[in-house]
């Protein structure tokens, strides 16, 4: 299997409002970059989109490590709080309907192709590639 190294932001300009999301992936050297944006929708959409076109984007099974600065998406795996919700028939610990259950479900599903490592990096600081993703997400957002 490829090891592909995934980073992924996405961002909006109001919340909800305009929000861009944009991945690199990079894989021996090569890097591809995609990106993309929604008029209205809100910034955890856009992060959780941001993950699942960066791993649609993968032909094949792959060794993917996934580095985001979304607590909402890596938290939801590292937490083990989508096992729950699955388990509370999509369902909250507090018994309200989880937020954003299409694009969880669509994650779901290509997740099942590939091996995830799931990374937490920290939001607008030193790392290169995040602060990438975030320009490059930013930038979807003004083309709207």
């Amino acid at each position: 299997m490829k090891n592909i190294v995934l980073y992924t932001d996405g961002a909006c300009s109001g919340n909800p409002g305009k929000g861009g999301w944009g991945v690199i992936l990079q894989y021996a050297g090569h890097e591809k970059v995609l990106s993309g944006g929604e008029v209205e929708t809100t910034n955890n959409r856009m992060e959780l989109m941001a993950v699942i076109k960066g791993l649609e984007a993968l032909k094949e099974p792959c060794n993917v490590q996934i580095f985001s600065d979304s607590a909402y998406v890596v938290n939801a795996f590292l937490q083990g709080w989508v096992d729950s919700w699955i388990a509370n028939n999509w369902k909250t610990s507090s018994k309200k309907a989880v937020l954003n259950v299409d694009l969880w479900q669509r994650l779901l599903k290509v997740l099942t192709k590939h091996q995830v490592e799931w990374n937490k990096v920290k939001g607008h600081a030193d790392n290169e590639l995040n602060n990438r993703c975030d320009k490059i997400a930013r930038a979807e957002i003004e083309k709207l």
